[in-house]
């Protein structure tokens, strides 16, 4: 057994090494390109810290708010192998004129383990619900999920659709799908070899965790690469690359074998008739994980959605479009807020 174990750890360092050689003239080109947001500050957490959330199965989560808590409430849901500060950009400019709440799902960021090693997205929905009904005691909140997090929201809807009958006012899906989330991430070689032989997958997995494995790869360029290549649009910030990286190596195994496994698995069309409040889809025309038509078959399924597609913009388009995503994202929930207010009683 230790010999097999230092034969795949010594074949996962060697690909992990050879893929770095060969990535490093591309990633060092990307690199030297302008970018504005060099200086920003992306780990910046939103300033209120509130009482940890105990989810309805034990598992503690990481909950903080911004803005005025007597303004219309925002609660933001992030994606896989990241944290809340993804949502950097919608926080810093949403507060001004909404209470911002966000957390960090189970087993992500500053957020305890999943309990039970429970990663599927109805744990996540009901984790929603237990910061909703926390956080957010009267108010009829929007919920905003990108990516896993827009998941988050039909296992919300799966587990809970009374929530979208009168205590949700409206729902926003960013980068998203709700189903075969395998066959839009065309180039994600990982999911792909999890999907195909779910043992090796996995335990390819575990060994990256590792850290001469980790180490390896996150000193290299391959993983700048892979985030560039996945996850980004065709001119994205380096600095906003480099973030994404950051978060993804440092998530615990957990999330790259039992999340990776439960997204896999993840089929949640039956949920969307569930979303019964105004809905409002964004994609980025080249996002390769969720591409526009994941968001199209969504728009369609959802009872009162609408879809909009930014040009340019990958698969972390609230990061990367932040300024047309917040501009659109503004709109709807202008909306969609003062019409609840207006016939609220």
């Amino acid at each position: 057994m230790k010999g097999r174990r230092a034969a795949w750890l010594g074949g996962a360092a060697a690909f992990a090494g050879a893929a770095a050689a060969a990535s490093k003239i591309a990633a060092r080109r990307e690199r030297r390109g302008e970018d504005p947001y060099s200086g920003e500050d992306f780990s910046e957490l939103p300033p209120e810290e509130i009482a940890p959330v105990v989810s309805f199965d034990g598992t503690l989560l990481h909950v903080r708010a911004a803005g005025d808590p007597a303004k219309p409430a925002l609660v933001f849901a992030h994606g896989f192998a990241v944290d809340m500060t993804t949502w950097h950009y919608q926080w810093k400019d949403l507060s001004r004129d909404y209470r911002c709440i966000l957390y960090d799902q189970r087993g992500h960021g500053r957020s305890g383990q999943a309990a039970l090693g429970d990663h599927s997205l109805q744990a996540m929905g009901r984790d929603l619900k237990a910061v909703i009904d926390a956080a957010v005691p009267r108010d009829r909140p929007a919920v905003l999920g990108h990516s896993m997090g827009g998941m988050t929201l039909l296992g919300l809807a799966d587990q809970h659709p009374e929530m979208y009958e009168g205590r949700i006012a409206g729902a926003v899906f960013a980068d998203t799908a709700a189903a075969e989330l395998v066959r839009g991430a065309a180039g994600l070689l990982g999911l792909r070899l999890m999907a195909a032989a779910p043992n090796l997958g996995r335990r390819f997995a575990s060994l990256m965790t590792l850290d001469v494995v980790r180490k390896r790869v996150s000193r290299s360029d391959l993983a700048f690469m892979v985030a560039r290549l996945t996850n980004f649009g065709p001119h994205a910030s380096p600095s906003m690359v480099e973030y994404v990286v950051d978060l993804s190596m440092r998530s615990p195994v957990e999330v790259w074998t039992q999340g990776v496994a439960a997204l896999i698995e993840m089929d949640l069309r039956h949920a969307i008739g569930h979303v019964r409040c105004p809905s409002l889809v964004i994609v980025g025309d080249v996002d390769r994980m969720t591409p526009p038509a994941s968001a199209n078959v969504l728009k369609n399924e959802l009872p009162d959605g609408r879809l909009v597609v930014l040009q340019g913009a990958g698969h972390m388009a609230p990061m990367e479009r932040h300024d047309q995503f917040d501009e659109v994202l503004r709109g709807f929930l202008d909306e969609i807020l003062t019409g609840a207010k207006a016939s609220a009683p």
